[in-house]
């Protein structure tokens, strides 16, 4: 059986229902499960219940300080030894992120899982082109960002869930395999370019100011965001690489078209 974490998630749902129109069986765990799905709470190791599973699709549980990232994922995987897991899925960092300030724990788990002594495929996602439109700003004359000029590999999030259920699919033909899942290179003018709109650059120093003035944001958000902002204006997130199109046997989605498409829809006022 295969089973996929933080299945509510926006990528583990997306990987969930590729692999349901594959008709390859599949569950999902998640802490708040729904029906179907069985409940997985990384923070409580007692909770971890991977009998069943001969593949895991170890969806990286990000969103917190590294030592608790570090923390759930080295839960889950003791979980896996113990219960006979096989095959270990993870969904780490493009190569070039190493420099990114969230990209110490994606390190440190893919040397967690590969010493785990399971078999296990690394995949190293690219930046959502999702996120990059989301993290442009709105403003009367048009878009505003801290990024630049520069370009970012950007990639969809269905093409990721669509090369994790592949991997899933036949794990043992990707056993030790590591790649590198990233799209196109795409732009902050190129977006405004297809929206029809001008794009204002701002520096990073005023970008982090905002950051850190942002009462929403958690701690350590602010230096994850900036990180993202200098990387992509100064091109070190421009890698390219052939394994996503392979993988899926596909063209990629249009990165620009979903980047521009999920700008548009933060538009104040947009429905």
């Amino acid at each position: 059986m295969i089973m996929v974490t933080g299945a509510n998630g926006q990528l583990a749902s997306l990987t969930l229902q590729e692999l349901a129109d594959r008709s390859v069986p599949a569950l999902g765990g998640s802490r708040t499960p729904a029906d179907g799905q069985r409940h997985l709470d990384f923070d409580d190791p007692a909770s971890l219940d991977l009998t069943g599973v001969s593949t895991l699709v170890l969806v990286s549980a990000g969103y917190a300080e590294d030592d608790q990232v570090i923390a759930r994922h080295r839960a889950v995987l003791d979980a896996a030894v113990r219960d006979g897991v096989l095959h270990v899925i993870y969904t780490s960092l493009t190569g070039t992120g190493d420099h990114l300030g969230f990209a110490l724990a994606h390190r440190v788990t893919e040397d967690l899982v590969k010493d785990s002594g399971l078999a296990w495929t690394i995949l190293r996602n690219g930046l959502y082109a999702e996120l990059f439109g989301a993290l442009l700003t709105w403003t009367p004359n048009g878009l505003e960002s801290a990024f630049g000029d520069g370009v970012l590999s950007a990639v969809a999030r269905v093409d990721l869930a669509a090369a994790a259920a592949t991997v899933a699919s036949q794990p043992t033909d990707h056993a030790g395999k590591t790649y590198e899942l990233v799209g196109e290179p795409i732009s902050t003018g190129g977006v405004a370019e297809h929206l029809g709109i001008a794009h204002r650059s701002i520096g990073l120093g005023e970008y982090r100011a905002r950051l850190l003035a942002d009462d929403a944001l958690l701690p350590f958000q602010p230096p994850m965001l900036a990180s993202i902002a200098t990387s992509v204006r100064h091109g070190q997130l421009s890698n390219s690489s052939p394994d996503l199109a392979q993988l899926l046997d596909r063209p990629l989605t249009d990165a620009l078209a979903v980047a521009a498409d999920t700008a548009a829809a933060m538009r104040p006022g947009a429905r």
